[in-house]
């Protein structure tokens, strides 16, 4: 019933098919990680170490980040966030044609993007941390809210608004004038608060041009948003096959609860959703491997579709543990709380709502 690279031949190349294999293989390398006493730390090493780190610090090529991403999310929703925020904060480097340092791709270095502000959420333009010209360089100043991968990386992306616009700068966070604060997310993974107060770099820091950053940063999140609905299918794929096992051994009213029909009715809307999810990610990402440009509506469509239908799939899977599925440390409610957040970042549901309504109209105008 899982569909696999085999049963989508349409969707994948010889490239992907070997690509999975190394997936299976890098999985081990995850799990153990998330038992580690440090599992943020062992998952940066184990992503390293499997080289899925070069996935997403070189041309991103959209198949294989959503197959990496989806073993990512069925295995570690750390480990997955970790992984597509070291894409996320090389990503606009890599746009303007800068060398990036090689660290990046075996995981001895770390970055982040930062551009979610206090007041600036979808809202990208209103950004208020400001970047002032100074000889031979810039002066940050403003705050940054909600940015992963804070307390593991050296350095990130941030977007600041200049006299020319807004511009993308790569900072280094052990500089004079930065201080990161953790923040503590439902499901647990590294964020924090980024305060910049008086923080000089130097022109060479500056990415791209003046007033570049805005569409570096909306460049960077269009490569990246797709690979979200594939996580999402990740984890409702886990939670599915959590349930499955479940149901199948659990015995009330004098037989297993697969038997009874109404258990059976969720567990055949769970596989429909999850089906589905998974075709509208690998719509979207095989048009925007094949198509080239940008493939706005498919993204979106995929990004809402397979988020809202990974949230229903993990709800029913707790619902068929019943009591076990509300207790700490059960696979199911980690993934209840892991799932929630894929709703919000990298454009709200509503967001994508918007745009998927926005492009309909316009073509019925036509």
């Amino acid at each position: 019933m899982r569909l696999s690279t085999d049963d989508l031949p349409m969707f994948f190349a010889e490239s992907h098919v070997a690509l999975a294999q190394r997936l299976r293989d890098a999985a081990k390398l995850i799990e153990q990680a998330e038992r580690s006493p440090d599992p943020d730390r062992a998952a940066v090493e184990a992503l390293g170490e499997s080289s899925l780190f070069e996935l997403v610090t070189g041309k991103v090529e959209s198949r294989s980040l959503c197959l990496a991403r989806e073993m990512l999310g069925y295995v570690s929703p750390r480990a997955d966030s970790i992984f597509a925020v070291q894409g996320l904060g090389v990503h606009p480097l890599l746009l303007a044609g800068h060398e990036l340092d090689p660290g990046y791709a075996i995981g001895t270095r770390v970055a982040a993007f930062a551009l979610t502000e206090p007041e600036a959420g979808s809202d990208v333009a209103s950004i208020q941390t400001r970047a002032t010209p100074r000889a031979g360089g810039y002066q940050l100043d403003g705050d940054k809210l909600f940015i992963s991968n804070l307390g593991l990386a050296d350095h990130a992306s941030v977007f600041a608004a200049t006299e020319g616009g807004i511009t993308a700068f790569w900072v280094p966070l052990d500089a004079k004038g930065v201080t990161v604060r953790p923040q503590q997310p439902s499901a647990p993974h590294p964020l924090g608060a980024l305060e910049l107060r008086g923080v000089v770099v130097p022109e060479s820091s500056r990415i791209g041009d003046i007033g570049q950053g805005m569409r570096l940063a909306m460049q960077t999140l269009d490569a990246f948003r797709v690979s979200v609905g594939a996580a999402a299918v990740g984890m409702a794929r886990r939670a599915f096959d959590e349930a499955l096992a479940f149901v199948t051994t659990r015995v009330q009213f004098g037989k297993p609860l697969a038997e009874q029909q109404l258990v059976q009715a969720h567990l055949a809307d769970m596989a429909v959703d999850l089906d589905a999810a998974r075709l509208l990610v690998l719509r979207a990402a095989h048009r925007k491997d094949t198509v080239g440009g940008r493939v706005t509506t498919e993204v979106s469509i995929a990004k809402l579709g397979a988020t809202e239908a990974a949230q229903r799939v993990i709800d029913r899977a707790v619902q068929l543990f019943g009591g076990r599925g509300v207790m700490v440390g059960s696979v199911v409610e980690h993934l209840y709380r892991a799932i929630r957040p894929l709703r919000i970042y990298e454009g709200t549901s509503e967001i994508q709502r918007t745009i998927i309504g926005k492009a309909l109209t316009k073509e019925a105008r036509k």
